[in-house]
């Protein structure tokens, strides 16, 4: 199991406790699911003694799209954000690899349409690498559509959206699987209920294109640049379900996951069910980028404790 929740956060600028860190149960997060988020990573690289926030800008300007398509009255700038992200990092003194949260989220006590106020929390958990980057996932075609761009937006990390996540992935698990590939509502492969999905097939990466419902993943933008750096062709574009049987190997890709091999699919294996080569030189492309093993991509890694 992960170690506890780090012990201070940051709250609308201000480092407090965490058990100081609340909201009104009648505030609009809590009422509406009024709220904003982004999970990121950062990576520490005992040989240089730092900690490396990954695509750190990226992530601010993705939840500052969120703030604007939610109408949240401030829409918080990217300095004020990652100030307050490196200070609670800072604070906690965390020198190993973490989860990093932040939120933005609806306060105040308001009607169904209120925009204001807004507020912002930082957090971090340890988290070291999960043990399914290395042998992979079984995982299940769910059968909660991913919502559509006229249900809610989906290139949106609403927290009102993960419901339906919660849901597909709650019945693979119950379904004795370690996660859910969510189709859209035309049937076509969109995303896992945390991931973006991609398979390989006669060596080409394929994976569904951005029409497909998906969210526009940071971690899956960084894969495809990866792979392209690799001389390899990336097609993105819309995906039957059928195909993913026939290809040769699958992996989903997240923030939270990392890069994981994904071995079966309803119970069918993928190739011969074990993690591809293709898929194991990207996961480890990806982790000498984020980690700073690399010396490619500097622009991707923001570092935590050279200029404190």
């Amino acid at each position: 199991m992960p170690a506890p929740t780090a012990a201070l956060m940051s709250l609308n600028g201000r480092i407090v406790p965490y058990d100081q860190c609340t909201v009104h149960a009648f505030s609009g997060v809590v009422k509406y699911g009024a709220a904003v988020f982004e999970g990121l990573r950062g990576y520490w690289n005992p040989e240089r003694g730092d900690m490396y926030v990954f695509r750190l800008r990226e992530h601010l300007e993705r939840l500052r799209y969120g703030m604007r398509v939610l109408r949240f009255d401030t829409v918080f700038d990217v300095d004020f954000m990652a100030d307050s992200l490196i200070a609670m990092i800072r604070a906690n003194d965390l020198r190993e690899t973490v989860h990093l949260r932040m939120i933005a989220f609806l306060d105040g006590d308001d009607e169904l349409a209120a925009t204001g106020p807004v507020g912002l929390v930082c957090g971090a958990v340890p988290r070291p690498r999960s043990k399914a980057v290395m042998d992979g996932v079984h995982v299940a075609i769910g059968t909660y559509a991913r919502l559509g761009d006229n249900v809610l937006p989906p290139r949106v990390k609403c927290t009102a959206n993960y419901v339906n996540n919660r849901a597909a992935e709650l019945e693979a698990k119950r379904n004795g699987y370690n996660g859910v590939l969510m189709l859209t509502e035309r049937g076509k492969v969109s995303e896992g209920s945390g991931a973006c999905f991609f398979m390989v097939r006669n060596g080409v990466l394929h994976t569904p294109d951005t029409a497909s419902d998906i969210l526009e993943s940071i971690t899956r933008d960084t894969v495809i640049q990866l792979a392209r750096d690799a001389g390899m062709a990336v097609h993105e574009r819309t995906i039957d379900r059928h195909e993913i049987y026939a290809a040769d190997e699958a992996f989903w890709c997240g923030s939270g996951y990392e890069v994981q091999p994904i071995v079966s699919l309803d119970r069918l294996p993928i190739g011969d069910g074990t993690p591809g080569p293709v898929t194991r030189g990207l996961r480890d492309a990806y982790f000498a980028a984020v980690e700073g093993r690399s010396e490619d991509h500097p622009d991707w890694r923001t570092p935590v404790w050279a200029n404190a």
